[in-house]
């Protein structure tokens, strides 16, 4: 325990020096893959409840802006991605599969700055600390902490143009913490209540009774609602699975607990302005597995059907935590 106490201490300081590069390397970046087989080392065993662990990687890329993934999207092909680094940067690319389909590594990686709606780009995570991620009808949507906001940038061009506009977060700006804001973003299913609605959940943000701020921020249902906050883990993403369910991706990061993460699963119907909701966690990992600061997930359906998650993790640019990307099945 005191080891495993002075090394989430080290974690936790690195992280906070940690910052981008100078931003000169902007372009191509190289990314090599180390494959993940078990998640548990030293254990075969890959089914754990309702999810199944398929495989992972630990990537790592000589280009300095790498790092510090905070949400990914797959694109319809089910290869590509886009993610958005919390540096105030995109992170394209794509997923390649060995012959029994398990991750094995990325190619065509391209990391450029996000721009502001002046055009601008920054350096540091003041102004552009990207959080959340979502994809919509040409649209790329993306949250923002500190400088609270939920911009519109347009697909394809996204990565070379400033937002084209802005949807109101309803959130009032006062009662977001700064380093704990909006993080999650999702669109919920077309064909559920919420028709397509966007849908924005605070890190650790909490209304006067101790629970996570949350929002509909457009739709029929548009309103505010919260996430029941417990157990000292913070929301870092979310996705929308198809029957219209929200799973939530939380993550402990702290010198009390070391590193933790879960899924949560919450009924898509109990999701409406002026409720508080919850779900239950049907999964859960700690130090002991192959996980690091899990910041991202998204979901997609695989051509067998079932559905797929896609997890990343943020290493804070520290020397100690490690770039992951984690592959599930759910089971149910």
């Amino acid at each position: 325990m005191k080891r495993l106490c002075a090394l989430s201490l080290a974690m936790m300081a690195l992280a906070a020096c940690g910052t981008a590069s100078g931003g000169t390397e902007e372009g191509e970046a190289v990314i090599r893959g180390q494959m993940i087989t078990q998640l548990r080392p030293g254990s075969n065993e890959s089914k754990f409840g309702p999810v199944e662990f398929l495989g992972g990687l630990s990537l790592a890329s000589t280009n300095s802006l790498f790092g510090a993934a905070s949400s990914i999207r797959m694109q319809p092909d089910q290869r590509h991605f886009i993610a958005v680094l919390d540096t105030g940067h995109w992170l394209t690319g794509a997923i390649e599969r060995n012959e029994e389909g398990q991750l094995k590594g990325i190619s065509g990686a391209m990391i450029t700055p996000m721009r502001d709606r002046a055009g601008r780009t920054h350096e540091g995570k003041g102004a552009m600390d990207a959080e959340g991620l979502a994809l919509r009808d040409g649209d790329v949507l993306v949250s923002f902490e500190q400088n609270h906001r939920v911009d519109l940038y347009p697909e394809p061009d996204f990565a070379t143009s400033p937002p084209k506009g802005s949807l109101p977060i309803l959130i009032p700006r006062k009662e977001l913490r700064g380093n704990r804001g909006l993080e999650a973003l999702m669109i919920a299913p077309a064909a559920s209540p919420l028709a397509g609605a966007a849908v924005v959940v605070a890190e650790r943000s909490l209304d006067g009774d101790g629970n996570l701020l949350a929002a509909i921020i457009e739709g029929p249902l548009k309103g505010r609602f919260a996430v029941r906050h417990y157990d000292d883990f913070d929301v870092s993403d979310g996705v929308f699975l198809p029957d219209g369910d929200l799973l939530l991706l939380e993550r402990r990061f702290d010198l009390a607990h070391g590193i933790g993460m879960r899924l949560r699963r919450i009924a898509g119907s109990d999701i409406r302005p002026g409720v508080v909701v919850d779900g239950k966690v049907i999964f859960e990992a700690n130090a002991n597995d192959q996980i690091d600061n899990m910041e991202g997930i998204d979901a997609y359906s695989a051509a067998d059907g079932s559905i797929h998650l896609i997890l990343i993790s943020d290493d804070n640019h520290s020397i100690l935590q490690r770039n992951l990307m984690l592959e599930f099945r759910l089971l149910d």
